[in-house]
C-alpha cells in the first residue's frame, strides 16, 4: 500500500456505483515512507489518472465463480470476471479520477486532490498511473448488460432546510448520488426508510417510484 483514500463516503452505502459519476472531491495522502516529492515528478501534467486500489471492507477467505449484480435486481448471476462485483479473488479496484491539483502540506507531506473518486474513506491504494487517452479511451466499446441499467436515474427532492446542511459542490454531489438510487437493487419498498453517511452527517429518504425524497439529515 502506498497511500489512502481521505472522501466523504464513511461507510460503503451510497458510494457511487462507478468512477465519474459523481463530481465530488477526495485526496490521496501518501503513507509516510512514499512521501518523496520527486516520486511525482511530472504528474501535474495530466488531467486524469488510474488508482489501482483494495476494496479493504469486502475481504474473504474464500471467492465465487459466479456474483449477483444489484444493479440487476440481486437475482441474476453472472461471471465475477464479467462485472465490476466487489467480491473477486484478488480484491482489487480500478478507478479513473480527474486530478485536480498537487498540493504540499505541513502534516501530511504532498497530497494528490482528485474529483471523481469511488472509494470509501481510508480506503487503501496500491499504485497511482497515468491515464492516457490516446491508449486507454476506446469510445466504441461495447458495454454488456451494463447497458441495461446506465440510464436509471430517479428525481430527487431535497428540500431547502435540508439542502442548506452542506455547501453548494457538496450538495449537488449529493443529489447525483442520490439519483443513481443508492438502495439495493433488490429493495423496492416505498415506505421504507433508508440512510447512509455523507460528510459526517446521516442522510435519510424514501423512494416511491421515480421520486426520491430526502426527509431528514441528523
Amino acid at each position: 500500500m502506498i497511500a489512502r483514500m481521505k472522501s466523504a463516503f464513511k461507510t460503503k452505502y451510497g458510494i457511487p456505483r462507478q468512477s465519474g459519476l459523481v463530481e465530488l472531491e477526495s485526496t490521496i495522502i501518501f503513507e509516510p515512507e512514499y512521501r518523496v516529492d520527486e516520486a511525482l515528478r511530472g504528474i501535474e501534467a495530466y488531467s486524469h489518472l488510474w488508482l489501482i486500489w483494495g476494496f479493504s471492507e469486502t475481504e474473504r477467505e474464500s471467492w465465487s465463480p459466479t456474483v449477483r449484480p444489484p444493479r440487476l435486481g440481486g437475482n441474476r448471476r453472472m461471471g465475477v470476471f464479467a462485472t465490476r462485483s466487489t467480491f473477486r479473488p484478488n480484491g482489487l479496484g480500478l478507478s479513473s479520477v480527474k486530478l485536480l491539483s498537487v498540493e504540499k502540506t505541513d502534516k501530511c507531506g504532498t497530497v494528490i486532490h482528485v474529483l471523481g473518486a469511488d472509494l470509501m474513506d481510508g480506503t487503501p491504494i496500491y499504485d497511482i498511473k497515468p491515464y492516457l487517452a490516446f491508449t486507454d479511451a476506446h469510445p466504441d466499446a461495447v458495454n454488456g448488460f451494463a447497458d441495461e441499467v446506465k440510464s436509471h436515474v430517479l428525481e430527487v427532492n431535497l428540500p431547502e432546510k435540508w439542502g442548506n446542511y452542506f455547501d453548494d459542490d457538496k450538495r449537488n454531489a449529493l443529489i447525483e448520488i442520490l439519483a443513481q438510487d443508492p438502495r439495493p437493487g433488490y429493495q423496492h419498498d416505498p415506505g421504507r426508510i433508508y440512510g447512509f453517511e455523507f460528510c459526517g452527517q446521516d442522510v435519510r429518504y424514501r423512494v416511491e417510484g421515480d421520486l426520491l425524497t430526502v426527509i431528514e439529515i441528523v
